[in-house]
């Protein structure tokens, strides 16, 4: 169905949530009426969009587990949208008696069903109705690759055998695209797609870099978080981050995955 025109538009100044949101938007099915369940629901992006466009008629129940980030999108909420609701739940462990819904979203969400992402999958499935669509995003295996691959080579350069391994694991716990489908094989979902889109992200060079909203917070803390000598970690990190041509184009992967639970069965 064709998205009616929105008075609660995905935000064209976020450079990170709406893209990905526009990733879900296209695998998901949407009409007026519909019970949604929004995980990692953030600051509401998507979940202004979708509950303007289910409706009164419609509910959207934002979850996260985040509660300064729930009181944001309250706040922005005010009076507005009456059939949405945030609440301040973790999606990994949701309540006893916890209802059941038509579509289950979760925008930026994969990384933080951890450590069982599996499991966490299984329970999120258990409150899809039998005939319903669930829709993820996340940042998929491939993201920024440009950039590791440089701060390997750094840390090769230093000598740095503990950084670098502890570098590999941090780039390889990213899930890929047909692990996260394998998922949703093995929970019997139907109608399963898995598809990605390259974001590129622009960047200065030098603190440009290194304190880069999109990159710093989740990307290139992990490359610090390698190191026990913050001092080194600064070093390698400065020298990476002066050579940007190299690490150019600075491409991000935006996978949504999803899936139709059988309608009876």
């Amino acid at each position: 169905m064709k998205p009616r025109t929105s008075t609660w538009p995905l935000p064209s100044q976020d450079d990170w949530s709406t893209p990905f949101a526009e990733v879900l938007l296209e695998q998901l099915d949407l009409r007026p009426g519909l019970s949604i369940l929004d995980i990692a629901s953030g600051h509401g992006i998507p979940a202004f969009y979708l509950a303007d466009q289910m409706g009164p008629t419609g509910s959207v129940t934002a979850i996260d587990a985040n509660r300064a980030q729930v009181t944001s999108a309250r706040l922005i909420q005010g009076e507005a949208l009456p059939w949405l609701r945030f609440e301040c739940l973790d999606m990994r462990a949701l309540p006893a008696g916890f209802p059941m819904f038509e579509r289950i979203t979760g925008n930026l969400s994969v990384m933080f069903l951890r450590p069982d992402r599996f499991e966490a999958m299984r329970q999120l499935v258990d409150h899809l109705k039998p005939g319903g669509q669930l829709v993820l995003t996340f940042p998929s295996l491939g993201t920024f690759d440009s950039i590791w691959q440089r701060i390997d080579q750094e840390m090769s350069r230093y000598g740095l055998t503990i950084e670098r391994e502890r570098l590999a694991a941090h780039v390889a716990e990213r899930p890929s695209a047909a692990e996260a489908r394998g998922w949703l094989e093995r929970l019997g979902l139907e109608r399963i797609v898995a598809v990605e889109r390259p974001l590129e992200v622009v960047s200065g060079d030098g603190a440009a870099f290194l304190q880069h909203p999109l990159l710093r917070g989740g990307f290139l803390d992990d490359a610090y978080e390698c190191f026990d000598d913050l001092k080194l970690a600064e070093q390698v990190m400065t020298r990476v981050s002066l050579d940007l041509d190299r690490m150019r184009p600075l491409l991000a992967q935006r996978c949504a995955i999803g899936g139709w639970k059988p309608a009876t069965g």
